[in-house]
């Protein structure tokens, strides 16, 4: 830490009002240390000597389109792995998809992946939906992919992993799904291109006016509430609601919880709720 400028209490409140205005994101006195590491990278490239200054930075027009998705990336900590909740996955293949096969013959499924991160959710969904495909002929399925940081959305479409990330696939999907590395010493994998073309990346900021082109027959919204406070959180899960056909779903973290919200979901498995019909 030798060299790092300290933050000053006023700078601290500044910041952390400038990003919950902006990101939803609350800035604890505890994130302190974090804030000052990872923004003193941000003053080296800017020239800037202070957190200060770097405030009046953001503020200015160019500082706020411009260093805003930097600012973004600093304050969100990305962690996401394949196949996580393997339980959320296999509901979605043995409860959810069957429902709509025999709703909607013929009809194609829509999901959101909602902050996807560097890719590895919406790709082992679009795995697994694939999979789903291959025995029920008749289904097809788009996913949207969005994340507010532009930084892992550029790694999500590169689609380039570690081997030690995809441990956790099973060995078929491995070797229908993944593309080895030619230089087998850098032990990397790609995800296939014909699962790569099922997703569609964006960039999308909860806190602003979001609108999506078709009504979403389920979304993973899963760990990103944990960055909002109570109001936020609520805020948020209404916005989804809205973009939710009647008796579609909505996965959350298990560590987040919609107790208290009024919202028109009813829960159907653990993390697991589905959007109740007007009559309903």
């Amino acid at each position: 830490m030798s060299g790092i400028p300290t933050m000053t209490e006023s700078e601290l409140t500044a910041l952390g009002k400038l990003i919950y205005q902006e990101l939803g994101i609350v800035v604890t006195p505890a994130k302190k240390t974090m804030l000052e590491a990872r923004l003193y990278r941000r003053l080296r490239a800017l020239g800037l000597r202070s957190y200060g200054e770097y405030l009046d930075y953001l503020r200015s027009v160019r500082g706020m389109e411009v260093e805003m998705p930097q600012l973004t990336s600093c304050v969100t900590t990305n962690t996401t792995c394949f196949l996580r909740e393997a339980q959320h996955v296999a509901f979605l293949t043995d409860t959810v998809l069957p429902e709509f096969v025999a709703a909607h013959p013929g009809e194609t499924f829509r999901l959101w992946s909602a902050g996807c991160s560097s890719g590895e959710e919406p790709y082992t969904l679009a795995m697994a939906m694939s999979e789903f495909a291959e025995r029920h002929p008749r289904f097809s399925f788009t996913i949207l992919a969005t994340d507010i940081s532009n930084r892992v959305l550029e790694e999500a479409q590169r689609a380039v992993y570690p081997m030690e990330d995809v441990d956790c696939l099973p060995l078929a999907w491995k070797r229908k799904y993944l593309l080895r590395s030619k230089d087998r010493s850098r032990n990397l994998v790609r995800v296939a291109p014909e699962i790569r073309r099922l997703v569609q990346f964006r960039r999308l900021n909860f806190m602003e006016p979001f609108a999506l082109r078709e009504l979403m027959h389920t979304i993973f919204c899963r760990n990103v509430m944990i960055y909002f406070d109570r109001a936020t959180q609520g805020q948020l899960v209404a916005k989804l609601c809205n973009v939710l056909v009647p008796g579609g779903y909505l996965f959350i973290g298990h560590s987040e919880s919609l107790t208290g919200h009024d919202v028109p979901l009813r829960q159907r498995a653990p993390a697991v709720y589905q959007r109740l019909a007007a009559k309903d």
